[in-house]
């Protein structure tokens, strides 16, 4: 026994005509109506629909109001004390969470008798409350529509009842017409509206269905609806997989239905929405095919193949919908509601080639954009290099990750193997450009940064020499000579890459290497052109010339030094450190690969960088013209960032044989990943620095806050490795590590060193002491299986087989692993850690003039940590300008709630 609903119907059904889903008059309480969504759309549907929401329901925060421009909307703890209060309703509108839906929908049913429908858009509701929710609305002659939908509209009547169907400006998507629409999808009934004024067809009601298993208002209640509806001369379904709702309907006027979902025929398991269930027999493809019988059509429509009747077309793209349903009404002798709004043509308003040659389908010209986009258009084409949003980085990076699995870090998406084999400066420039640096842009590095390492006369040597002769460390002797590399050390500097930048910005280039590009356009002022030329205080100073002479030396091209070339001047240094500095960054920032602050700030990263490898160097080394004895014009014309390093460390040039070692380590000891203490430190000085604006920024002090976060532990224990080599090699005779005939037995070296071991630790658990450590041997993360291996270990161990190369140290550290478990002094075969690598190849590096006694175990120790650092400090200086762009103010430091008292 059914209630008084409409004749013919197996079920209750209220909704008699179109005209009755979104009435001017209807009435509307809303559940849940502070909650995120409501709170934003329910006030444009309030004042839409000339104030239609008479209150709303929030538990425990009754006597609140939302404020809505249509008036303010009083708020109660129930339904009950909302009706109690004097207001009534015919309308409920659910936002509630999906366990609480089915009990909202009892109390809206339970305690008003006027109620007439419910609208839920809460998506995902269970199965079983679904039934039960249909089963009162059916008991109480109650209409529900929903869930998981976008509400109902009219564009008639100017009403809108839940959701957000025409946007945040209703009155311009839903124009009045003769056209209704059904849509699984609430996103596409607007944009579906949009697209049909393109024709000139506006719309009468419009029906956002949803798509949770249960469609409590479905394809054949909303026909029914149509045909009684006068206003209504057609309609458009938009139909997902799932269900038989639209199997068999007769919807009696002129429809164009787009089915989509066609890969959800593929998959094994229920879905939401977009799209239901994919189940057996309602598949994509099957709704075609009803719909095509339905209308009396053998195939889809295209443009291309318009297949239509004067009963309808079923296309599968929404772009289609204005065209085919022109065409099924002219069949009907009905034209368009109005004129024309435009077309669905694409028309872009943005479009960057990248300097590729498209071809003319391709190529397509911008069009003007209306307002307000037009005017935010232009001021974003007036934006340099990319916008990176704030967020909160403690433990977090933007320029760095650590693989859980392997425990290998990538910088801006190359992992630190695939780097310790690319040219060191490549390295030193990927922090600030996020690309591997190419030939051109590897050459200008070495040459701005070979002009920084020669310290002589600078303060900075007496602050790094004084720090040395106090019997510091490396790290805190780089960090005294960084400390003094502050802003104004760099201002001018930073002064002209900002002019650059600004002459340049909107001339078109795209590649700064590009020495044919026309810069006669390019004009500069007096005071601007006074900045790139040297001082007479600088006239002295015989950078300049080296460095231009540097670069033609090494073939060199940039567009920024051939057009400072036409001031008719003498350059400053800082002038040609810009210039250089903006060549490399160039085509990143027009990529907006980067911000326009760090290719501002690369000049500070470059002298930092000379400064820092200088600094390890002692301050008798450093005299007028020569380094180490070594001629500036040599180093200049000739020398990579590998060579600076290898002399820091040991006073002369190496070979390349000597060279890809020490590229190799100070590739691997690039990052260990955001946590790394050297990364905090870092990290943590750009956040206590305030807001980030190019007059706050110290990236010398960040520079300073990872040295000061590194030590003998974290840096420095890269010599625990060489030191355990040097005792197990003292009395061997070794003279070339690298000579794979050398005569050692290492297997008996292993066993011998395993057995006293084994023994060494019985010995220490009987009198309960802690055994010592092995450096570089085991990993907690490589443990578990018979044999383990650290990969990054076994990545370059395979490169250097590929290469021939041999090294004795690391040869034995595997016989070593292995002899440790034949004699049971372990339960499993230990993997070679990549700190066993880095010793290995550093003591092979230094042995001769170890052994020759050019280097003591002091240098030794010395080297170990200023390799480290030289690698950390490109892992921190992408880690500063990551957190520069990126971070907020003190977002580094810990809650006060996960501080601990230690008693």
């Amino acid at each position: 026994m059914y209630l008084q609903g409409i004749a013919d119907f197996p079920y209750y059904l209220g909704i008699r005509s179109l005209a009755d889903v979104a009435r001017r008059e209807d009435r509307v309480c809303v559940l849940n109506i502070m909650g995120g969504e409501s709170r934003t759309v329910t006030p444009v549907s309030h004042a839409y629909s000339g104030g239609n929401v008479v209150f709303g329901t929030s538990p425990g925060r009754a006597g609140q109001t939302l404020k809505t421009p249509a008036g303010d909307i009083p708020v109660f703890n129930n339904v009950r004390e909302g009706l109690e209060a004097g207001h009534t309703f015919n309308v409920g509108v659910v936002y509630l969470p999906p366990p609480s839906v089915r009990d909202g929908v009892a109390e809206l049913i339970r305690v008003n008798d006027a109620l007439e429908k419910i609208v839920i858009i809460t998506e995902k509701i269970a199965v079983h409350d679904a039934r039960e929710i249909r089963a009162m609305g059916q008991a109480n002659g109650v209409d529900i529509i929903g869930g998981n939908c976008l509400g109902v509209a009219d564009s008639w009547n100017q009403v809108r009842i839940g959701g957000a169907l025409g946007g945040d400006s209703p009155e311009e998507s839903l124009r009045k017409g003769s056209v209704a629409i059904f849509s699984n999808s609430g996103g596409f009934t607007t944009t579906i509206a949009q697209y049909l004024a393109t024709e000139g067809w506006g719309t009468t009601t419009l029906v956002s269905s949803g798509k949770d298993v249960y469609i409590h208002y479905n394809a054949r209640d909303f026909s029914h609806a149509l045909v009684n509806d006068d206003r209504s001369k057609a309609a458009v379904l938009y139909v997902e997989p799932g269900g038989y709702h639209e199997h068999g309907v007769d919807f009696g006027k002129p429809t164009v239905a787009c089915v989509v979902g066609r890969w959800k025929s593929k998959l094994t398991r229920a879905v939401g929405h977009a799209g239901a269930m994919a189940g057996s027999g309602d598949r994509a493809e099957d709704k075609e095919g009803w719909l095509m019988e339905a209308f009396g059509v053998d195939g889809l429509y295209t443009p291309d193949n318009p297949v239509v009747s004067a009963q309808g077309a079923v296309v599968t793209n929404i772009a289609d919908i204005p065209m085919a349903l022109t065409a099924v009404m002219k069949l009907n002798g009905v034209s368009p509601d109005f004129a024309s709004t435009g077309s669905l043509a694409l028309k872009p308003w943005i479009a960057n080639d990248q300097g590729l040659a498209l071809p003319s389908e391709l190529a397509m010209p911008p069009v003007t954009p209306r307002e307000p986009y037009a005017t935010q258009i232009a001021v974003l084409k007036r934006q340099v290099g990319a916008v990176i949003a704030r967020q909160t980085m403690k433990d977090k990076s933007g320029a760095s990750v650590m693989d859980p699995t392997t425990q290998v870090t990538s910088v801006h998406g190359f992992s630190v193997l695939d780097l310790a084999l690319d040219p060191l400066e490549a390295n030193f420039a990927l922090p600030l450009v996020h690309e591997i640096a190419g030939e051109n842009d590897r050459a200008m590095l070495d040459v701005a940064v070979a002009a920084e390492v020669n310290l002589v006369g600078d303060p900075i040597l007496v602050a790094a020499d004084a720090a040395r002769d106090a019997g510091n460390a490396p790290n805190s002797i780089m960090a005294a000579a960084a400390a003094i590399v502050g802003p104004k050390r760099v201002e001018r500097a930073l002064a002209c890459t900002g002019a650059l930048i600004d002459l340049f910005a909107h001339s078109g280039l795209r590649d700064g290497r590009s020495e044919a590009f026309d810069t006669s356009a390019i004009t500069m002022d007096a005071a601007t052109r006074a900045l790139f030329l040297a001082s007479e205080a600088e006239a002295d100073d015989p950078r300049p010339e080296a460095m231009l002479a540097a670069v033609k030396a090494r073939g060199g091209k940039s567009v920024f030094l051939k057009y400072l070339a036409t001031l008719n001047g003498r350059l400053s240094r800082d002038a040609i450190l810009a210039a250089i500095s903006l060549t490399i960054a160039w085509g990143p920032l027009m990529r907006k690969r980067i911000s326009r602050l760090t290719a501002e700030t690369l000049p500070w990263y470059l002298r930092l960088y000379g400064v820092m490898v200088g600094a390890t160097i002692p301050g008798s080394h450093h005299q007028p013209g020569s380094l180490c004895g070594i001629p500036r014009d040599e180093r200049f014309g000739q020398w990579t960032m590998a060579d600076l390093c290898f002399l820091a460390m040991t006073g002369k040039k190496p070979t390349r044989d000597e060279a890809l070692p020490l590229q190799i380590l100070v590739g691997l000891l690039i990052s260990n990943g955001p946590g790394s203490i050297s990364a905090q430190g870092a990290k943590g000085a750009v956040a206590a620095d305030g807001p980030q604006t190019p007059e706050r920024v110290q990236i010398n002090k960040a520079m300073v806050g990872f040295l000061t976060h590194t030590g003998y532990s974290h840096g420095g224990n890269g010599f625990e490795g060489m030191a355990f080599l040097l005792d197990q090699f003292k009395d061997k005779g070794l003279s070339d590590p690298t000579d794979p005939h050398h005569g050692i037995d290492l297997k008996a070296m292993a066993t011998d060193f395993a057995r006293a071991y084994k023994h060494e630790k019985a010995e220490a658990k009987e009198i309960g002491t802690e055994v010592r450590a092995l450096p570089g041997v085991h990993h907690p993360i490589f443990k578990g299986k018979p044999v383990n291996y650290d990969p990054r270990e076994r990545f370059i161990a395979e490169f250097m087989a590929k290469r021939g190369d041999y090294n004795i140290f690391h040869a034995f550290y595997r016989e070593l692993v292995q002899a440790l478990y034949d004699v049971g002094a372990s339960r499993y075969v230990f993997c070679v850690n990549v700190d066993a690598v880095i010793a290995a190849l550093l003591l092979a590096l230094l042995w001769k003039d170890y052994q020759s006694g050019e280097l003591t175990e002091r240098d030794l120790e010395t080297a170990a940590f200023s390799v480290f650092l030289y690698g950390r400090m490109i892992g921190s200086a992408a880690e500063i300008d990551d957190h520069l762009n990126r971070g907020r103010n003190m977002d580094t430091r810990t809650p006060a709630s996960a501080c601990f008292h230690v008693v």
